[in-house]
């Protein structure tokens, strides 16, 4: 038998044997597998688009304002200026900066005090870094570094009691030899609150310009460089060790390795929870599978007596199950995506659904509390979390599904290799 009449034979089979079992108990197993599998694909593929919204907030935040994708630290004016020549006429940067950090001690009124993170950058770094002005939101004030003047974190501005205006102390600063380590002239006017999507930033950081690092000796200085493209950091670092040996170069990968590794972690261990819907249905469709063989012996074994092999018969309930998958996969994959772009009007309704239950229950039995309900506005929060998809994990959580009741199909149609004709044709 040619390829080609195999194919449009097993084909015209599976057609068959679906047009019969698009009716009763049959009909019914093979729809609720198809469901089990659109419920599946499309939970995890929402799952994993907060997830990714909620964690790329956090990361981009790191890297457009803390660690930057590559650090670079030259020691000598010669090397700073070769840096400064390789990173202008390379076109994998996207922008790059000199900056100085160092820890202090904090005062602000009434002698309030919190550790702060000093980070000292250019004064016109708004203008030369795009990511880091997308990624700061000023609250009050303005991003003024100049005369002296410091941008500081929302949480931070709230333990020491400033705002706009008000002055806060560096009593306590790390640096070299070169810099006091306590001192009480070390006196700053706020000029700027920021906000970011990560907390511990908001919670921590101040922003100087590299002139104050000047007069507070603070260094070394060195050079923050970030990327069009994140993942090729470590391809950028091999391109600049060659050209430029002398200077040492790190990695975003090097910096909240901890952090970044917890995130990958959370993701890893909730899509693996979530694979167990795929395990449940696979489970259902190989009992399905199994029970639609035993009840087709006699079609198998007159397929068999007619020349049939049996992998080709075999290959008929494959065909079943992969239309199985493909009809759960691709609705559960439009409804993911569906949801995903309209997540806000999602939680809106969720929002609403559950409010008016809580008042429906409230006023049948405590009629009282009906002036206290609200609506919760962890609903709302969640409603501004950026969904983002990518079409890696998406394509793998649909090909996933589609591969659950292919599997299944398998599993369940091995007995037909075993199976012996004469003695169904005998008892049968």
């Amino acid at each position: 038998m040619k390829i080609a009449n195999t194919g449009a034979w097993i084909l015209f089979v599976s057609r068959r044997f679906a047009r019969v079992d698009g009716r009763g108990k049959n009909a019914l197993t093979s729809f609720l597998a198809s469901a089990g599998i659109a419920f599946g694909v499309m939970t995890l593929i929402v799952v994993m688009a907060v997830m990714n919204g909620f964690q790329s907030g956090y990361i981009e935040s790191i890297l457009e304002l803390s660690s930057f994708h590559i650090r670079s630290f030259p020691v000598s004016q010669t090397e700073t200026a070769a840096l400064a020549d390789f990173l202008k006429n390379n076109p994998s940067v996207r922008s790059f900066s000199p900056f100085a950090e160092a820890q202090a001690l904090s005062v602000g009124k009434s002698g309030r005090q919190e550790a702060a993170f000093i980070r000292f950058v250019p004064e016109n770094i708004l203008e030369r870094d795009e990511g880091f002005a997308r990624q700061i939101t000023l609250f009050a004030g303005r991003f003024d570094l100049s005369g002296g003047r410091v941008v500081i974190g929302s949480r931070l501005a709230r333990i020491l009691g400033v705002g706009v205006g008000d002055r806060v102390n560096l009593l306590a600063l790390s640096g070299s030899s070169d810099t006091d380590l306590l001192s009480a002239s070390r006196v700053f006017t706020v000029s700027g609150i920021f906000s970011c999507a990560y907390s511990d930033i908001n919670a921590s950081f101040m922003f100087f310009s590299l002139d104050t690092a000047k007069k507070l000796s603070v260094s070394p200085l060195c050079y923050g460089i970030k990327l069009y493209k994140t993942r090729q950091d470590g391809r950028f670092i091999r391109s600049l060790q060659k050209a430029l040996p002398n200077i040492r170069a790190a990695s975003w990968r090097t910096y909240n390795k901890s952090f970044f590794g917890a995130l990958k972690t959370e993701k890893n261990v909730l899509m693996m929870l979530v694979f167990i819907i795929f395990v449940v249905v696979a489970v259902n469709i190989f009992n399905a599978m199994r029970r639609m063989i035993f009840e087709r012996r006699e079609e198998i074994s007159v397929l068999s007596a007619l020349g049939a092999k049996p992998f080709h018969i075999q290959a008929v309930f494959l065909m079943q199950g992969l239309l199985i998958g493909l009809g759960g996969a691709v609705p559960g994959l439009l409804l993911g995506m569906l949801i995903s772009v309209r997540m806000e009007s999602v939680f809106f309704i969720i929002s609403k659904t559950m409010y008016y239950i809580q008042y429906a229950l409230a006023f049948l039995f405590n009629p009282a509390s009906l002036a206290f309900l609200t609506e919760n506005s962890m609903f709302m929060f969640y409603a501004q979390i950026p969904a983002r998809m990518f079409f890696g994990e998406t394509a793998v959580i649909t090909l996933f599904g589609i591969l659950s009741a292919l599997v299944s199909s398998y599993a369940a149609s091995k007995h037909i290799l075993t199976l012996s004709i004469a003695e169904v044709l005998r008892y049968e």
